[in-house]
């Protein structure tokens, strides 16, 4: 087994852990593995390991590896763009991915329905929740949920499935939780008015075990499957 393998699997044990911790089935948390910066062969080992669903931050970046496993691979792979989209970027992600995490402005996710391919399915789309109130994060307040969830379920090339955050860094579990919880109320929320919504993209390696406490159905990891990242080739 290679070191990546050897990573998944350690991970897909947390996640274990962790929903048999809170009474949960494993099933119900999808692990989204953040390939950000890593280069397609690490992204091939994953992929030879049993993972099919990956993570990317950056654009160009992603829309390069999704053309090559296109080309290049005969699974099915399922993409998520999960970095800040500028507007100028929002067709790249419309054509190529499978899902867009950082929804947090009617205007994107107009441009994104607009330019979302008549071939494809819906763009699936989640609503970014600035939870911790963090200038430096993306995302809107709980505050302005509902009107935005109505206009982005009202367009016709995107399919509304849930919210995603990205908590400030708590220094224990007992803040995790707190924050989390949050976002399941909202969660909880949101998918009483909406049939579709059903994913909430919430955890990362350092609150992954509250995340799924408090009702994740979808944990993001990267850096604990392909090691350390190196952005000086950016």
């Amino acid at each position: 087994m290679n070191e990546i393998a050897h990573n998944l699997a350690q991970v897909q044990n947390k996640i274990f852990a962790a929903t048999e911790r809170c009474g949960r089935a494993p099933e119900e948390v999808t692990l989204l593995a953040v390939s950000k910066t890593k280069p397609a062969s690490a992204i091939a080992e994953a992929v030879d390991a049993g993972q099919r669903i990956f993570g990317e931050n950056y654009v160009q970046e992603g829309v390069d590896k999704i053309r090559y496993f296109a080309d290049n691979s005969e699974a099915t792979l399922e993409w998520h763009f999960i970095g800040p989209l500028q507007s100028n970027k929002s067709r790249q992600v419309a054509e190529h991915f499978d899902w867009c995490h950082t929804v947090d402005r009617l205007r994107i996710a107009t441009r994104l329905s607009e330019q979302r391919p008549a071939e494809l399915p819906p763009l699936n789309v989640l609503i970014q929740i600035n939870i911790s109130d963090e200038q430096s994060k993306s995302g809107i307040a709980l505050s302005e949920l509902d009107a935005l969830a109505a206009e982005v379920a009202a367009l016709p090339g995107l399919v509304l499935r849930g919210l995603m955050a990205i908590p400030a860094p708590e220094p224990d579990y007992e803040h995790q939780l707190a924050v989390c919880q949050k976002m399941a109320d909202a969660f909880a929320s949101l998918k009483n008015r909406f049939s579709t919504v059903d994913t909430l993209s919430l955890g990362m390696t350092d609150d992954m075990d509250a995340a799924i406490a408090a009702g994740s159905t979808m944990v993001r990891i990267g850096t604990a499957i392909f090691g350390a990242r190196d952005y000086s080739a950016r």
